[in-house]
């Protein structure tokens, strides 16, 4: 056992995937938090709220930072946050008059929430992408397999024959409705956090809403009316549709994984596990990994519903709660997506064709 399967050296193969956990790496979240703080100068001197040439130095600064991860290490165990000691690490290479520029006007939720936001717009186009490819394998199976007829069961007992495509529509058509609110879904985390001290952008004066829209346009986000520093709606319900998604294809694996038995023989699998034990065994390991992600992910959702609840204006210990559950959460689901993909491309359906 480890502290994490996903980014483990040996299990991560059968949970992780690395394309997604590439996003919620140490590399990748620095890299979005120093966009946003580029972004963030540059839209400021746009509209005469910081000089250009301190923009200009910010930017240039931000370019070749190389951050000390063991400073930044300290820094969270006292803030709780990366911000603060990232922030003061930039500072330094800036010559004294740019300093103050930097990060004017904004708060650490700000560059925390909207660097995750551009990290998820990547993900929902990668889950995007794996869903329509697993649609497509489906839709190939059905057109090979669809006229097989095998027993429909209910409530675990035996029913009445069926075609193979009837079983087949069971596991692709929700994954095509996943696939269509997904697009709402992107449209509420892929969006701008940009509030300051208390959400008000104080110090921006009446500038704020155009600073704030033209960050947006920069990031590739979207912009709304004040930032949703406690308002997690957005992200509770991306929470919710990635177990909607893994709780799918976890029905799926379950379907596989019990016509696969030797006593039913109604599929034959491509590719199984062995056995240390049964030379003789043929394990449904793709779609028993389905299962468990599809419960790892309802376990999760819990926990992202608790992280509604933020005291007042903002929360430390709410907020924390989203960073150790989302990622993972994210990152089962793409390997569902996967795994799916795999196991739908390897099924054979046994059987006589319904004439």
């Amino acid at each position: 056992m480890s502290v994490s399967a996903f980014d483990h050296p040996i299990l991560s193969a059968l949970v992780g995937d690395e394309d997604f956990a590439t996003l919620f790496s140490v590399a990748a979240e620095l890299a979005a938090i120093l966009r946003f703080e580029a972004a963030l100068a540059e839209a400021e001197a746009e509209e005469d709220l910081i000089p250009a040439e301190a923009a200009e130095a910010i930017s240039a600064a931000l370019k070749r930072f190389k951050p000390d991860i063991g400073a930044l290490n300290q820094g969270v165990a006292q803030d709780g946050v990366v911000v603060p000691a990232l922030l003061r690490q930039v500072r330094e290479t800036l010559a004294d008059e740019h300093r103050v520029h930097l990060h004017f006007g904004g708060t650490s939720q700000d560059v925390i929430d909207t660097a995750l936001a551009i990290r998820l717009s990547e993900a929902a186009s990668l889950l995007a992408a794996r869903l329509d490819t697993v649609v497509e394998t489906l839709d190939a199976l059905e057109k090979r397999d669809g006229g097989i007829e095998v027993m429909a069961h209910t409530r675990m007992q035996a029913a009445i024959p069926i075609t193979a495509a009837r079983k087949i529509a069971s596991w692709r058509e929700p994954l095509m409705r996943h696939r269509a609110r997904l697009e709402t879904v992107r449209k509420s985390v892929a969006t701008l956090t940009f509030g300051g001290a208390a959400g008000t952008l104080e110090k921006l004066g009446g500038k704020g809403a155009a600073v704030a829209a033209r960050l947006a346009r920069k990031l590739g986000l979207n912009v709304v009316a004040h930032a949703r520093h406690s308002e997690r709606d957005g992200i509770a319900d991306l929470a919710a549709f990635l177990s909607l998604v893994t709780g799918s294809l976890g029905k799926m694996g379950q379907d596989v994984a019990l016509m696969a038995q030797s006593e039913m023989g109604e599929v034959k699998l491509s590719t199984g596990g062995g056995s240390s034990a049964m030379p003789h065994k043929h394990n449904p390991v793709k779609a028993e990994t389905l299962v468990t992600l599809a419960r790892f992910n309802a376990t999760l959702l819990s926990g992202m519903h608790h992280a509604l609840v933020h005291e007042n204006e903002r929360s430390g210990a709410a907020w924390t709660l989203e960073w150790m559950l989302l990622p993972q959460m994210v990152v089962a689901t793409g390997a569902a997506l996967r795994t799916a993909n795999d196991l739908a491309g390897g099924i054979s359906f046994v059987g006589r064709r319904k004439s």
